[in-house]
């Protein structure tokens, strides 16, 4: 007796009702802890005068609880619920390109305040500067898409 074919689209329907599940917890957390406040953020960054901790204790929270996590995936049999494996990139070094991207993403997240997480969640509310940071975002995405460099 084999066993029953899975429906592609239940799963498929299964695995956004998930993704939009964890994307709204994650904005959730973001709001209740201040990230999609630049002043939060740029006070974080700007160790000369009246740093405010909060950000760093979030980002510390948040890579503790996905070290715990990535073990755990990692180390338990089988495949993803939603997929039929996991996609980890196979490059792990360092080159030209990130390192140039990630200053990149360091400087506007210093100017500006935001990141794209917590930019979306702050543009859902109507915030003008998060709009537009959200614009120059998908601006750069789709350049970047168009230069067929990944």
């Amino acid at each position: 007796m084999t066993a029953p074919a899975v429906d592609p689209r239940g799963r498929r329907v299964a695995s956004l009702v998930v993704a939009g599940l964890c994307g709204a917890l994650f904005g959730t957390g973001l709001l209740l802890a201040s990230m999609t406040r630049p002043d939060v953020i740029i006070g974080f960054l700007d160790v000369t005068r009246g740093w405010d901790p909060r950000a760093g204790f979030v980002m510390g929270g948040a890579v503790m609880v996905y070290a715990v996590a990535f073990r755990w995936i990692r180390r338990r049999s089988g495949a993803p619920w939603f997929d039929r494996e996991f996609h980890v990139p196979p490059r792990r070094d360092l080159d030209g390109r990130l390192l140039a991207g990630a200053a990149l993403f360091g400087i506007g997240w210093g100017l500006g305040g935001f990141c794209p997480g917590p930019g979306l969640v702050a543009a859902a509310s109507g915030n003008g500067t998060a709009l537009v940071f959200v614009a120059a975002m998908l601006a750069g995405m789709w350049i970047q898409h168009r230069t067929g460099r990944d």
